[in-house]
């Protein structure tokens, strides 16, 4: 049951987080969802941190790890947001702007993954 709350209490400060970014006024012409972008490499990146860090450093809390993965990066990132987004820029005749998008998150996601990694090592 602590494992509940523990997620519970991290899915709520990631989506405040990510509620907070989406404030940011932050408009493109081309209709690009630049903040979802931002907001799913920047999850990748600390996901793949913290993963990262607990593989090396054994004694960090498993519960806190599973807060901070399952609950903060799984409340702030934003993948039915973004799959949502690619699918409105298709339907508005803008596949130029949504074949981007895809490849960028997809690129830069993993690029974060990458980087948080070497990071650690």
């Amino acid at each position: 049951m602590l494992e509940c709350i523990l997620v519970g209490i991290g899915g709520f400060i990631g989506t405040v987080l990510r509620y907070l970014i989406g404030l940011v006024p932050i408009k493109t012409d081309s209709g690009f969802p630049i903040k979802t972008l931002i907001i799913n490499v920047v999850g990748a990146f600390v996901i793949s941190m913290i993963t990262a860090l607990a593989a090396k450093n054994k004694s960090m809390n498993p519960q806190i790890v599973l807060m901070l993965k399952v609950g903060v990066c799984g409340g702030f990132t934003t993948f039915s947001t973004f799959a949502y987004e690619t699918s409105d820029l298709i339907q508005k005749g803008n596949m130029g702007v949504a074949v981007c998008y895809v490849l960028a998150s997809v690129v830069l996601g993993v690029l974060a993954v990458f980087g948080a990694q070497m990071m650690i090592r």
